[in-house]
């Protein structure tokens, strides 16, 4: 029963993607907002949501409620952009921050990068790609394999980007690039059952460390990255200096979080508020 409801979504998911694929890339990302900003406000998932937003950013009902759409327009954008990623990354980004990674054009330095699900998150590692800088990708796999696969071609842009599962061998495949002077682009916002609870708007949120470990332990740069919608299906891509890996873990972790927190805070309908990312949920 399950593999019939996984051929379903994904059918459904091709046929979606075929169509955005049709349209122009302002078009798809328009309609794609406006389906599930419709949609989306209505689902169960949207009540979680709620929570989340008013116990991290104390928000009266009014603009709960109107994060909660924004939040739903965006993941709905997001989806529709899937099949446009090449325009848009080559077409619609600002790109701020460049001085920060200078020092990785044209060498074999590796390093690894960090953002959040933020905007289009998608964008964040092909932003620097007309520098010459190829980020690698780390992904979680959608419960569904074949829907997995779908997004996966656009994602990697039909394989131009290298791309890995969240596992153990993607791991192990992880730190192989990183050997071979491969940089490494992860999103640091959801829940890791295994990692550590570290505080995350004022509750315990576990969080893996890898980014930090691995970064320390091929003795390259941690560099934050930040993707924000603009206008449409124009982006701004902002690379921040790289992190003090002289500093701990925690302290390390905590920083990473508070820049987090600080990008969400500015544009709180940007981010994945469905999550399951506290230790404990209300």
């Amino acid at each position: 029963m399950k593999r019939v409801r996984y051929l379903i979504e994904a059918a459904l998911a091709r046929s979606l993607i075929f169509l955005f694929g049709r349209m122009s890339a302002a078009h798809a990302s328009a309609v794609g907002g406006a389906i599930l900003g419709f949609i989306g406000p209505k689902l169960s998932a949207s009540r979680k949501a709620a929570r989340h937003i008013e116990q991290s950013l104390n928000t009266p009902s009014d603009e709960t409620r109107q994060i909660v759409h924004g939040m739903w327009e965006n993941l709905g954008r997001v989806f529709a952009e899937y099949p446009h990623l090449p325009v848009l990354y080559r077409n619609h980004i600002e790109l701020v921050g460049v001085k920060h990674v200078q020092s990785l054009i044209g060498t074999d330095m590796p390093a690894v990068f960090f953002s959040g699900h933020l905007a289009n998150w998608e964008l964040a590692g092909p932003s620097v790609k007309d520098l010459g800088i190829d980020i690698d990708l780390i992904y979680r796999a959608p419960n569904n394999m074949y829907v997995d696969g779908i997004l996966q071609s656009c994602r990697s842009m039909d394989g131009s980007l290298r791309t890995y599962p969240k596992s153990s061998q993607g791991m192990r495949d992880v730190m192989s690039a990183l050997k071979q002077g491969r940089r490494i682009g992860i999103l640091i916002d959801q829940k890791y059952n295994r990692g550590v609870a570290a505080d995350f708007f004022g509750r315990p949120a576990m969080t893996s460390t890898a980014f930090i470990q691995l970064a320390k332990r091929f003795g390259c740069p941690l560099i934050p990255a930040r993707v924000e919608r603009v206008d449409g299906i124009n982006f701004r891509v902002t690379v921040y200096p790289p992190m003090d890996l002289s500093k701990d873990d925690e302290t390390l972790l905590r920083e990473a979080h508070d820049l987090l927190e600080s990008w969400i805070t500015e544009r709180p309908a940007e981010w994945l508020w469905i999550h399951r990312r506290w230790k404990t949920q209300s």
